[in-house]
């Protein structure tokens, strides 16, 4: 399976909720799987993180953290590498305790052996 399809899942699993995430995780990801946040580096949430339970556990964090209220992927974007893709995320959210805003990011993911070993988030700011 390449990017095509490995991405095409994605964005279809990014608007189904958190259930066909988590699918899509162990599916999809690699054991070893790299996680880069662009956007900080907290106690909490650290910038970069391995393995495939710690990124359960990012996904388990945020949807504890945060009321989802809509998620819109667009992608893949594929380029003339053929292990990588790019999928943007516009997401309707409430942080709890906060209010309402919407976020737009983009996950840059490099694929070896039909696993994802990397994801990078990058922020409009």
């Amino acid at each position: 399976m390449g990017v095509l399809e490995i991405g095409t899942a994605l964005v279809k699993a990014a608007g189904e909720g958190q259930e066909a995430e988590s699918a899509f995780v162990t599916k999809f990801y690699s054991e070893n799987i790299i996680s880069i946040e662009g956007g900080g580096d907290s106690e909490d949430m650290p910038a970069k993180i391995e393995g495939i339970e710690a990124i359960r556990g990012k996904h388990n964090w945020w949807f504890d953290n945060n009321t989802v209220h809509s998620v819109v992927a667009v992608g893949p974007f594929i380029g003339h590498r053929d292990d990588q893709f790019i999928v943007q995320f516009t997401m309707e959210m409430t942080p709890n305790g906060g209010e309402k805003m919407q976020m737009v990011e983009a996950g840059l993911y490099t694929v070896a052996n039909e696993k994802i070993v990397q994801e990078e988030y990058l922020y409009l700011m």
